[in-house]
This record gives C-alpha cells, sequence and structure tokens, in this order.
C-alpha cells in the first residue's frame, strides 16, 4: 500500500465563520454541496452519493472553527479529511482551509476535488 501525501489548500470566502461552519459541521449542511446526502449517528457520519455510502468518524470538532473526519474504510490510521476556518485578525478576512490527503500521483486530481467542491459551497452559500 502507498503512503498517502497530506496538503492543504486555502480558500477565501466572503461569509461569517458562523455561517460557513454549518454548511461543514452538519449533515444538512453538507448534504447543500458536498454529498447528494449526509445523515449522522453521533460521531459517524454517512456520505451518500449516486447511491453509494461512505461513513466516517468525526475525530475533533470545534464549533464554528474546524471540523475532522476520518473515513472509516481508509484503511490508513493517521489519514483524515479536515474543514478549519481562519480569520485574519488585522483584515478580519475568512478563509477555509481544507486538509486532506492522497496518494503522490494522485494529490493534484485531490486538490481539483476540493476546488470544485470548495466553488460549489461558494455558489450555494452566494460568497
Amino acid at each position: 500500500m502507498s503512503t498517502k501525501i497530506k496538503f492543504e489548500i486555502e480558500f477565501p470566502i466572503h461569509a461569517s465563520p458562523h455561517m460557513l461552519y454549518q454548511y461543514f459541521g452538519t449533515p444538512s449542511g453538507l448534504s447543500e454541496w458536498f454529498a447528494d446526502n449526509v445523515n449522522s449517528r453521533g460521531e459517524i457520519y454517512t456520505f451518500i452519493w449516486d447511491g453509494s455510502e461512505e461513513k466516517a468518524r468525526v475525530l475533533q470538532e470545534r464549533p464554528e472553527e474546524k471540523i475532522k473526519f476520518r473515513w472509516l474504510d481508509d484503511g490508513e490510521d493517521k489519514t483524515y479529511f479536515e474543514f478549519r476556518i481562519e480569520v485574519d485578525e488585522i483584515t478580519k478576512d475568512v478563509s477555509l482551509i481544507v486538509t486532506d490527503f492522497a496518494k503522490e500521483d494522485e494529490v493534484e486530481e485531490a486538490k481539483m476535488f476540493w476546488e470544485n467542491q470548495i466553488e460549489e459551497l461558494k455558489h450555494t452559500i452566494g460568497a
């Protein structure tokens, strides 16, 4: 099994941290832009795309700041994906930082996936 590489992408978003967090910290918010449907039972979220399901466990959550998930079927203990909000202290600009892991030859494809997903998020929230 090849090791996955961690990468981060920063997206400036014109939205308040409170409003933005609702779109990735709740199943209903994630259903609006990330997956066809999202359900949760405690710390386990079920993401549904075109009839197929993927389950992820919430590893860490700080409301209105970040949420970190690990896919249950990934097989690698150290990998996760995370949505983190950062606010510039001086300008008050809001950024969403996405952290994920991909195999070396799939990193660019994974970055394109996230760029497309975050564009969908921006469109959904009108940012």
